[in-house]
């Protein structure tokens, strides 16, 4: 049954039936179909790895109004994946970008851009006024803040997600099935994932996930086919294997379950353990222009890169001794106390996690974390290094 309700429709002109004759010619779409998909309002969060081949192939398939949320802007690294930017757009905004594809691909599309961050605060005003909502995000608090605002205003969750070669996509719509919350009721402790810019992707990954994703939303839309809802798709793009995994509704489910207890949107930072505790005491930094002036000087230091081999092999940093991450607590006794020690990599975050292992495991030196990693010396002392 499709999501878009008769009245809405509206028939097709000429120039719309040449275009999309290729799917009025099947009989699970047919005229009824693509008017639905004509009819249709979908809002996709983020226009990155997963966004690009979501906003493409709607835009292709003739979804009348795309909406594009997502507040950065393009990089360079970004082009190994992300399809819809290209080199004339770095440093552009991406909704911009994007939207400029769009028009290019289908001038029939209507483009709504959100060049904002989703937050607890606008996110119920912005999904409102749409039908379906593809998550294209790469972070949990945005993945729970977009699961929940689903649930609340009732509106259909295109999941997916990747991590270097493996991917995920899913169907969350509640009542009539589970939602993101049954499937995974607790976020990972924070840095356990690692983000595409500090784990690295296989380019071709989002872009299959999203194109299924995309199928998905089309189904939703016009009506036809088996749905992802209650079921997982896994994807191993080194292996070149699919498996599904049965999902079902959790009666306990905090938000959609049958005593709920989330009946607005929370933090979501705080829920995914990303705010500081007032037992944790805080990370003290150096920036990579103050960790040059002490070296120039002369002064004793511990130097620590915890990124691995391969990692390294990247970008060197002279003088550093390697500990990968992993390594940290059970290697502290290689540590003198008496010596500030400094750690980095790629762009200070996982070196955080390192700080905090040995705080735990009882070392008592200073510990100094190099304020946005490797690509920070690359940045503003070392311009032979390249940034990555």
């Amino acid at each position: 049954m499709s999501i878009i309700s008769d009245e809405r429709l509206s028939d097709l002109t000429n120039d719309e039936i040449s275009r999309y004759s290729r799917h009025l010619l099947l009989q699970e779409m047919g005229i009824e179909g693509q008017k639905r998909l004509k009819a249709a309002r979908v809002l996709i969060v983020g226009a990155g790895g997963l966004g690009a081949p979501l906003a493409l192939y709607l835009a292709a398939a003739g979804v009348g109004t795309l909406g594009i949320l997502d507040f950065d802007y393009v990089e360079a690294s970004n082009l190994q994946r992300q399809i819809i930017h290209g080199t004339k757009d770095i440093d552009r905004p991406k909704t911009a970008s994007a939207q400029d594809r769009i028009r290019a691909l289908n001038p029939g599309v209507k483009v709504v851009t959100h060049n904002t961050r989703l937050s607890s605060e606008n996110a119920l005003e912005i999904l409102k006024d749409y039908d379906v909502v593809a998550d294209g995000t790469d972070n949990y608090q945005t993945r729970y803040l977009v699961n929940d605002a689903c649930v609340l205003l009732g509106i259909p969750n295109v999941y997916g997600s990747i991590f270097q070669s493996e991917g995920q996509a899913s169907v969350f719509y509640a009542p009539e099935g589970p939602c993101y919350r049954c499937l995974y009721p607790s976020p990972p402790p924070p840095g356990l994932v690692p983000s595409c810019a500090e784990g690295g992707v296989v380019g071709v990954l989002p872009g299959i996930v999203g194109t299924i994703q995309a199928c998905e939303v089309i189904k939703l839309i016009t009506g036809g086919g088996e749905g992802l809802q209650g079921r997982l798709l896994l994807f191993d793009a080194w292996r070149m294997k699919f498996r599904e995994l049965k999902v079902e509704r959790d009666p306990g489910c905090p938000i959609c379950g049958q005593n709920s207890t989330i009946h607005e949107l929370i933090d979501y930072e705080q829920f995914c353990g990303l705010k500081l505790s007032s037992e944790e005491q805080p990370i003290e930094t150096i920036t990579a222009l103050e960790l040059k002036e002490r070296i120039d000087r002369g002064d004793p230091l511990q130097i620590i890169d915890i990124r691995e081999p391969h990692e390294r092999a990247i970008a060197k940093f002279h003088g550093a001794k390697a500990i990968p991450l992993g390594q940290m607590a059970r290697r502290v006794d290689e540590f003198d106390p008496s010596v500030d020690a400094v750690f980095l990599c790629k762009i200070g975050q996982r070196s955080i996690f390192a700080i905090r292992a040995l705080n735990d495991a009882g070392y008592k030196g200073r510990l100094l974390n190099l304020k946005d990693g490797v690509n920070a010396w690359a940045r503003d002392v070392d311009r032979s290094l390249p940034q990555y």
